[in-house]
């Protein structure tokens, strides 16, 4: 009789247990993420604009317009929208965020260096990156090919880190030959492959979740500072307490000091947590704003400018604001 009562208790533990595993595991917390037309498909219908980069003058999607001109993009994304979002992610809607980016544009427009009068270059997906704050962006291709009285589509489906820019996951297909709406071929043959490609989105979260989200770091100074990252304090340079400074708040330590003079540092590969202390997405400006703070106390008491490339890369500039 024992013996049973000690069976049973077992197998609803392990019942218990696998429960609570499984409810753990659906509600792992999932990227948010935005769909954005590809920057082939925006060229191939003209949907471009050129920017100016620091004196070069740069191509670009110009999304806006093809939200506003192209009568199959809006219901295309919905479409692959409402099937992630159907899988537990998060989707940022991209259309509605491109209305009011307009207002942001001259945000940093002002932003000049005190040495040669150059600005900070910052692209337009870079500016929407800043605004929406997706963890993947997703860039969407497809072609329609006529065959016979119905329509073939190709596809491509790429997924990147919006902070690297790094491909994390692809995939493409075609469609069967039929007469339905582009929108739902799309999405036909695109489920075939979705499993395995949100999986390599969901993989990629989960290593940054558990190694920090990556992100680039720039310190240097204005001309006009009395000191240099040479200069000590207590007997340790500028230099070194900032570097103690990432290792201490980077995610396990992990960076690496790609660069240094006494002038200028530069420090790619530094892993950032993924959220702030109040949960919410800790992107390079938040990171590096608690390192600007740091350098205005004491012993230090240097003022300090911070500027931003996007959501991946943020510049400090010792001296003034």
């Amino acid at each position: 009789m024992r013996t049973l009562k000690t069976l049973f208790r077992r197998n609803l533990l392990l019942i218990l247990l696998s429960l609570s595993f499984s409810t753990a595991f659906s509600q792992a917390k999932k990227p948010t993420l935005m769909i954005l037309p590809s920057d082939n498909w925006c060229n191939q219908r003209f949907f471009m604009e050129t920017y100016d980069d620091q004196g070069t003058k740069k191509k670009t999607p110009n999304y806006k317009q093809a939200f506003q001109e192209d009568t199959e993009l809006a219901q295309v994304i919905a479409k692959i929208g409402e099937f992630m979002i159907k899988k537990g992610y998060e989707l940022k809607d991209v259309e509605q965020s491109l209305k009011n980016l307009d207002l942001t544009n001259a945000e940093e427009s002002v932003t000049r260096s005190s040495t040669s009068n150059s600005q900070i270059s910052e692209s337009p997906l870079d500016k929407l990156k800043k605004r929406v704050k997706a963890d993947i962006v997703i860039q969407l291709w497809w072609e329609v090919n006529n065959v016979g009285n119905g329509h073939v589509v190709r596809y491509t489906l790429d997924a990147f880190d919006s902070y690297t820019n790094k491909r994390i996951a692809s995939s493409t297909g075609n469609s069967e030959n039929s007469t339905k709406f582009v929108p739902d071929l799309i999405l036909e043959a695109a489920k075939n492959n979705m499993n395995l490609f949100l999986t390599q989105v969901q993989n990629h979260f989960d290593n940054m979740k558990s190694n920090g989200r990556e992100i680039v770091v720039r310190v240097q100074t204005w001309d006009n500072l009395n000191i240099n990252l040479e200069t000590e304090f207590n007997n340790k340079e500028l230099s070194e307490y900032i570097i103690q400074w990432m290792k201490q708040n980077t995610v396990k330590g992990n960076f690496n000091t790609t660069d240094a003079t006494s002038n200028f540092m530069l420090f790619e590969q530094v892993k950032i947590p993924l959220y702030n202390q109040n949960n919410e997405q800790l992107d390079a400006r938040e990171f590096v704003n608690n390192l600007r703070k740091y350098l205005n106390s004491s012993p230090f008491n240097i003022t300090c400018k911070l500027v931003t490339r996007g959501l991946g890369e943020a510049i400090l500039v010792l001296g003034e604001k």
